[in-house]
């Protein structure tokens, strides 16, 4: 049972998802903005940066931590005070660095210490998924889980946007007002502001549910029978290899495009000003995406994974072919404008597959620790490649190095029919699908 509470989700579900999201795509994609802005060379910073995913990645091994000590709602309010005061050291960091080399930005020193914030925050936030995640499950009905499925996945989404388009071209208008490279330091203030307020509301709103409470079985035991239970599941293989492929394109450019967009056209990039960079991200951007999740579960929910997935594949590998085209062509801030807003709508769209393939293959009594063994498995297909792609991008330029991107995405196709062997699949499917039918029918 759960404890009556006056909050009803609508009261916590979109905040709880939106502070999710915001350490990931500060951390994985607004850090090599930073570092892009602050002049180091594409291939160290997609190395480097690259790391970060690893907290993402081990995440698997420490989930059974979490249902084995307090409860998931302890955990991710700890986590969120925990990413305010990593912030905010992040912050003193950027202001001491600007203070002590004001005319040597690019030293081995800040890099590494502020790489060093980044990968604690990213060890902070993996574990913050995992309680959420966790919490989710254990506070809301299975009707209810089914409902905000998809306003879940929109309030995450809102946060990649909010992070990496809004808050950038806020970065960019501090420093034209004259602020520098202090811009950096105010945006991490007011992170740090964000969660320190984020924790106290979830603090207050959250209910705590009798289910919430610490596994009865010793942690080495649950992280056994929890692996076991998932690498021995049916047609396996064919989930890892959906899992670690199906974003290949995805992986190759996350941390190029932006620096495309943003270095200067000396060095064969776009040579958006942060402003611009930002205001595309966060306006036009956000709009896409929220369409593209609101038209994705809805064609989910009418049609069903098997129908959509051949569509929204398509759909999710064609944006490669965008930067292909713009690296070539070097067009102008509207056509960029343009393709970048088709870009987020087709991944909004095409990723809400997905997440509903990793919900589907994480179910049954150990579903927190095998929906953190896959996310851990999405996130290492996403480390390598990404690793790689400075390399790549370096010793090809941006044109070769986005035609040969776009190419390898069609990977992607090849990894689509294996879905059509994973057995239970269709089962879980058809069992979702019945409990969202029955909500609406009660509505």
């Amino acid at each position: 049972m759960i404890k009556k509470t006056a909050a009803g989700p609508w009261a916590y579900i979109p905040t709880l998802y939106f502070l999710e999201g915001l350490p990931y795509i500060i951390i994985n994609a607004v850090s090599p903005v930073l570092y892009a802005n602050l002049g180091y060379s594409n291939t160290q910073i997609a190395f480097w940066t690259g790391w970060l995913y690893l907290p993402w990645i081990l995440k698997m091994f420490w989930g059974p931590l979490l249902d084995s000590h307090s409860t998931k709602r302890r955990w991710l309010l700890g986590a969120q005070i925990t990413l305010a005061g990593m912030f905010l050291l992040l912050g003193a960091l950027n202001t001491w660095n600007a203070f002590s080399h004001a005319q040597n930005l690019n030293n081995l020193s800040f890099f590494s210490l502020s790489l060093f914030g980044f990968l604690a925050g990213a060890f902070i936030s993996a574990t913050h998924d995992i309680a959420i995640d966790g919490y989710y499950l254990l506070a809301l009905t299975p009707q209810q889980q089914s409902y905000f499925v998809g306003i879940r996945t929109i309030f995450y989404r809102l946060a990649m946007i909010f992070g990496s388009g809004v808050l950038v071209a806020a970065a960019g208008t501090l420093g034209k007002a004259g602020l520098g490279v202090h811009n950096w330091s105010c945006l991490f203030l007011f992170l740090a502001l964000l969660f320190a307020a984020g924790s106290l509301w979830h603090r207050l709103i959250l209910p705590a549910p009798a289910q919430d409470a610490p596994a009865q079985i010793p942690v080495n035991q649950a992280w056994k029978t929890s692996f076991k239970t998932y690498f021995t599941q049916t047609n396996i293989i064919y989930i890892l290899l959906f899992i670690l492929l199906y974003r290949l394109g995805d992986a190759l450019l996350e941390k190029i495009v932006p620096l495309f967009l943003i270095k200067p056209q000396s060095e064969g990039a776009l040579g958006l000003s942060l402003h611009a960079y930002g205001i595309i991200k966060g306006t036009l951007g956000l709009g896409a995406v929220i369409a593209g999740n609101l038209a994705g579960g809805w064609l989910l929910g009418r049609y069903g994974f098997k129908k959509c997935i051949w569509p929204f594949a398509v759909i999710l590998i064609l944006p490669n072919f965008f930067y292909a085209y713009m690296a070539w062509v070097k067009p102008g801030v509207s056509t960029a404008a343009v393709l970048i807003t088709l870009e987020h709508f087709g991944n909004g769209l095409a990723l809400m597959a997905f997440n509903v393939f990793i919900m589907y293959v994480s179910t049954g009594k150990y579903k927190t620790s095998h929906y953190a063994i896959s996310t851990g498995i999405m996130a290492l297909g996403m480390m390598v490649p990404s690793m790689l792609s400075g390399w790549m991008q370096t010793r090809f330029g941006y044109e070769l190095f986005f035609l040969a991107a776009s190419l390898l995405s069609l990977i992607t196709l090849a990894v689509v029919p294996l879905t059509g062997k994973i057995k239970t699949l269709e089962e879980t499917e058809k069992h979702f699908r019945s409990r969202s039918i029955g909500l609406q029918d009660a509505d």
